[in-house]
């Protein structure tokens, strides 16, 4: 049997209900029906429909306030909403959209224009859910975060990564864990046309790297989350670099900033065994300053 698509639509008129309902039945589509904004979100509770159609004006909590809730909502917000007003006030139809609602039709509803619509936003979602679902496949922990700094959506790795840091941490919170947050301000706090190199954050003793990536929406930023494993930065720089454990830790740190006395600390040796060990990995690089040594250890870090 074909997949037939899922439309809730919101409406208190029962008359623009019944001819609705058999608009979408003969194209072919399964119908949900609220008569509420509270209706509505009580039934999203216990089913994910494809697409919405919601009435713009209702008694108690209208069109607008039921949909700035769906979408703050990380189960329901990828739902697409499609407005239906008689109001001919163009700040009416920028307050639907602002809520982020994809699209409006006017009533009296045209059928064929109305098809259209929904067909178009059903695919756009699909295509949507395709590719955020290739991006967890792809193994790769990515969130999006909009310009309040709240969560937008993440792969299934970040959420497991984020369930890792804060055990308490829940998709319905919309908020990155606590120790993430401010690393994302900071990369957010940079001019999209600005080069912003990746932050770091220590939380619950795992250092998360944050990277800003190119994002297709103005109003949100993609972030790449990648665990930092201090060993495997280790065995990168012997297996590429030639060097011994101890060299390979030593670089490790120097490239970090610290000084010897500090990597003496970190390794429990002393400053002078941090310098021999320093000279031999100058040597085996064939550079002469930390700045070299350092500059070689990212390339090798990142291959």
């Amino acid at each position: 049997m074909p997949h037939r698509d899922t439309i809730l639509v919101v409406d208190d008129n029962p008359d623009e209900l019944r001819f609705l309902v058999d608009t979408l039945d003969a194209a072919r589509m399964t119908v949900l029906i609220a008569r509420s904004g509270e209706a509505t979100l009580a039934l999203l509770k216990e089913a994910q429909p494809d697409l919405i159609l919601m009435d713009g004006v209702m008694p108690g909590m209208s069109g607008i306030e039921t949909t700035r809730a769906i979408k703050r909502n990380p189960k329901t917000a990828h739902i697409p909403v499609i407005f239906m007003t008689g109001l001919t006030d163009p700040d009416h139809v920028v307050a639907a959209l602002g809520t982020g609602g994809v699209d409006y039709v006017r009533k009296p509803v045209v059928i064929e224009e109305l098809l259209a619509r929904i067909r178009v936003h059903l695919g756009n979602a699909r295509a949507a859910a395709r590719a955020a679902l290739a991006l967890g496949l792809a193994g790769k922990s990515l969130a999006a975060i909009d310009r309040d700094g709240a969560l937008v959506w993440a792969t299934p790795q970040a959420e497991a990564l984020f369930a890792r840091l804060s055990p308490a941490w829940s998709a319905e919170s919309r908020a990155l864990p606590d120790g993430l947050a401010d690393a994302a301000r900071s990369l957010a706090a940079i001019a999209p046309d600005q080069p912003a190199q990746p932050l770091r954050a220590m939380v619950r003793g795992m250092e998360i790297e944050l990277t800003r990536l190119d994002s297709d929406r103005p109003d949100e930023m993609l972030l790449r989350l990648i665990e930092v494993r201090e060993d495997d930065k280790v065995a990168a720089l012997r297996g590429q670099g030639g060097l011994t454990r101890r060299e390979a830790e030593v670089l490790l740190w120097v490239s970090y900033g610290k000084t010897n006395k500090t990597v003496s600390e970190i390794l429990g040796i002393s400053p002078r065994t941090v310098n021999k060990h320093l000279e031999q990995v100058f040597r085996k690089l064939g550079v002469e300053t930390r700045a070299a040594a350092t500059a070689i250890a990212v390339r090798l870090m990142a291959d």
